[in-house]
């Protein structure tokens, strides 16, 4: 009997089902598959073990997206430090601690592709032919023309405009207006957003930008941060209310850079150390001759953006959380604060880019809040050729995805002893730096080759963060201003983790009491 006649045998065997039955079918067949499929998995040898899973399709993925720390640590304990889940319909290999950060982040370009991972997921939010939605070499030289506004030159004009921005917004903010109230509340989840749009968007994007942000603006990031959620990562388009404000925004905000940019053509305004937005207009040829359109130029500004509004509001968020819960260690800084000003003989205003690099303790809150709240729970790479997983039998197929968790490294009493506690005075007495000081270029300037470190609050590999100093001196004058001018304690528990989006934000409302500081400069 040949297969046809098979299959045509099968579906008149069906067609004499009563409704009941066919339903019977449809609704166990997929659940029948994927038993026998985990079991065929579990039997080749080649394979990392698998989390068993009883619905199909969605796999681990609710236990994974609410607390992926404690699932990875279930699984650590039943299958050791590499493992494999599904997750909505694709596999995703585990490789837990150090030594799953050298597998995953300096595996071979040819082998494994963050290209391939996130731009259907990165794509939407940003726009097209940057970031994700290009050859990996564009986007190293595009890492290139950015880190044009990174320099430490630029930070240094950089501080003032944050703090200024800060001020402004105690000053003229509903939960703050210092001028006129000596205490009040605030939810970190509103404050932190708007005050790292506004900074960054001062101090990288210029005064003629920054003066057409607003609250609404702020908002419309907000939008954007919404398609970053696990559902996203899987369908790039549903007819959902998050999708369509996801996309309202992206072209808002896209129209309003394309807006300046054609502006400033057409007048020939254009000074390359104005803001990075001139930069970009002048610099951006790519080694083989092809220059960023216009459009290009502002979908890569969207997503500077927005890789520093991940970091940065996040981070501040989690730190003024944390420093609410200790008036003792809010009162350490502003003595290491005043210190410093006092061998200036100045107030704040006269703090500058150099004074951040004197002042430990600032540094090293940044450094634990970023060790307990890493930013991103999981990165990952899709496997583009079969991968041998180092000292091990277990191959991982092309089409699978490769996924690591600094994070959970980070968050592990394996490597920091009473690691749920916030203290920053931990730093003291570890060295964070990477355990290879051997370096690599990958087009976008010299960075650690090693990335073995339990710590890599940044990426590591041709994938790291270029903003990591930027994020140092965004958020250490941000809490500075905060420091010298109020106190504040938390209001109500401290809030567990949202891990519902890919950014690890406190669940709301996440509220602080203030206090306004004799020093206050308002």
């Amino acid at each position: 009997m040949s297969m046809m006649e098979q299959v045509k045998e099968v579906l008149g065997y069906l067609d004499q089902l009563s409704l009941w039955q066919k339903v019977s079918i449809a609704i166990l067949a997929p659940f029948v598959y994927s038993l026998l499929w985990q079991f065929y998995f579990s039997l080749r040898s080649d394979r990392v073990p698998l989390v068993f899973y009883w619905i199909p399709w969605v796999g681990s993925a609710v236990e994974y997206g609410m607390q992926p720390y404690e699932f990875f640590e279930k699984c650590r304990r039943k299958h050791g430090d590499v493992f494999a889940f599904v997750l909505l319909g694709k596999v995703m290999t585990v490789y837990l601690g150090p030594k799953g950060h050298e597998f995953v982040f300096n595996s071979r370009l040819q082998d494994v592709s963050a290209e391939e991972a996130y731009k259907h997921l990165t794509t939407p939010v940003f726009g097209k032919g940057v970031i994700y939605d290009c050859p990996n070499w564009r986007l190293m030289e595009q890492k290139k023309f950015a880190k044009a506004a990174l320099t430490r030159d630029s930070f240094r004009m950089y501080v003032p405009k944050v703090r200024e921005e800060v001020l402004d917004y105690f000053a003229n903010a509903s939960a703050f207006q210092l001028t006129k109230k000596k205490s009040g509340e605030f939810d970190v989840l509103k404050s932190q957003p708007e005050i790292t749009i506004f900074t960054a968007s001062r101090s990288l994007l210029g005064d003629e930008m920054r003066k057409r942000f607003d609250a609404s603006f702020a908002q419309l990031y907000a939008d954007l941060d919404k398609g970053f959620t696990p559902l996203n990562f899987v369908f790039s388009h549903l007819p959902l209310e998050n999708y369509r404000k996801r996309d309202r925004a992206q072209k808002k905000i896209s129209s309003t850079y394309m807006n300046l940019i054609k502006s400033r053509r057409s007048t020939g305004d254009i000074e390359p150390k104005r803001d990075l937005i001139d930069s970009l207009m002048i610099n951006s040829t790519y080694k083989d001759g092809v220059k960023m359109t216009d459009q290009e130029i502002a979908n890569l500004l969207i997503g500077v953006l927005m890789g520093g509004q991940h970091t940065s509001a996040t981070t501040s968020s989690w730190f003024l959380l944390h420093l609410g819960e200790k008036p003792e260690l809010q009162e350490r800084l502003y003595q290491e604060l005043q210190g410093v000003l006092k061998e200036k003989n100045g107030t704040l205003r006269d703090l500058d880019y150099d004074d951040l690099q004197k002042m430990p303790l600032f540094n090293n809150v940044i450094k634990e809040t970023l060790r307990m709240h890493s930013p991103l729970h999981s990165i990952m790479r899709k496997v583009l050729n079969p991968l041998l997983v180092p000292n091990t039998k277990y191959v991982i197929p092309a089409g699978h995805y490769l996924l690591s968790s600094p994070g959970y490294a980070m968050t592990s009493e394996k490597w920091f002893p009473d690691a749920g506690e916030f203290d920053p005075d931990r730093w003291e007495h570890i060295a964070a730096a990477s355990d290879n000081k051997e370096t690599i270029d990958y087009g976008f300037g010299a960075i650690s080759k090693g990335v073995s470190s339990p710590y890599l609050p940044f990426g590591g590999g041709r994938h790291r963060c270029i903003g990591e100093q930027f994020a140092y001196m965004q958020l250490g004058t941000i809490l500075s201003t905060f420091v010298y001018n109020m106190k504040w304690s938390l209001k109500g528990k401290f809030p567990h983790v949202d891990y519902t989006s890919m950014v690890t934000l406190p669940e709301g409302p996440a509220e602080l009491v203030w206090e306004k500081r004799e020093s206050s400069l308002l």
